[in-house]
């Protein structure tokens, strides 16, 4: 439901501000099989349409993995060993937010890294970043200043990483807004600041509130009906979810029937809310 509400959202942005609306399967990590038809179907059934071809990621190792090699040939990666419970675990320097990288692999020799790969320990590709915080342009969070760090661009079994992945999409299939949840606002500018090195205009972004279970958690399979498909069998039809996607966005009153196109007529990104959207099953009786 989440993912629904951030495609209207998405759309919306686009269709009101004579942007193209593109449709991109980020399927890096391991997706199951009909994922991306389920989604398409969910997608169309709530009115909305994109421009083709739907790119997919998976489509695109090469090209991801040419960028890699190209800053890797220029001096700006490393290869880090740190497994995520180390990294937690390391002392930090003061003002440095948790979780970020303490530079741990950066300095070690030829010698150390070769003694890691012979104990069994793939290593992951990290960026030099050569500054410590970078300021992104969001529609609903104005200029908003994050942390950046070594972070990860290529994972220690050889997938490139979701951060250098949508930065090399997204400027090469010539998108200017990102419009997706807010739980990714923190990793903003670390993709932006990859944007600026790799010579590409980082996009503006509109980073929009979560839906959340009454527990403030994201909407998973304990929570019961929470897709198209499990609403339908319960004879909530599509229509019904459109209609509240609506009220949650301030964009239409309680029992009214909404399109697509009423909604993108009533569009205004002033009044979109800045707090999760609360679902219950009751919501939909």
């Amino acid at each position: 439901m989440g993912n629904l509400r951030t495609a209207v959202l998405a759309w919306l942005f686009a269709h009101t501000t004579g942007r193209r609306f593109l449709l991109r399967m980020e399927n890096l990590d391991r997706t199951a099989v009909g994922s991306d038809a389920r989604q398409i179907a969910d997608l169309h059934a709530l009115g909305l349409s994109w421009e083709e071809p739907v790119l997919y990621q998976t489509d695109r190792l090469p090209r991801y993995r040419q960028i890699i090699d190209d800053l890797a040939a220029t001096g700006r990666t490393f290869e880090c060993f740190c497994t995520r419970r180390e990294i937690l675990e390391a002392p930090s320097a003061p003002h440095t937010p948790p979780g970020a990288y303490p530079g741990t692999c950066h300095t070690l020799t030829a010698a150390q890294r070769e003694a890691k790969r012979a104990a069994g320990r793939p290593p992951a590709i990290r960026i030099i970043a050569d500054r410590s915080t970078f300021t992104v342009d969001d529609v609903l969070h104005g200029h908003y200043t994050g942390a950046v760090d070594d972070f990860v661009i290529q994972r220690g079994d050889g997938t490139p990483a979701y951060n250098l992945a949508v930065v090399v999409d997204d400027a090469e299939q010539g998108i200017d807004q990102v419009c997706r949840g807010d739980d990714l606002l923190s990793s903003a500018p670390r993709q932006a600041y990859l944007a600026t090195l790799l010579g590409y205009s980082p996009p503006t972004y509109a980073h929009v509130p979560m839906v959340l279970n009454p527990d403030g958690v994201r909407l998973s399979k304990r929570d019961g009906a929470v897709t198209l498909a499990d609403l339908a069998a319960t004879g909530v039809d599509v229509g019904i979810v459109l209609d509240h996607i609506a009220v949650s966005l301030g964009l239409a009153a309680a029992g009214e029937h909404i399109d697509i196109a009423t909604l993108a007529a009533r569009f205004d990104p002033a009044v979109l809310p800045r707090t999760p959207w609360i679902v219950s099953d009751l919501e939909w009786r």
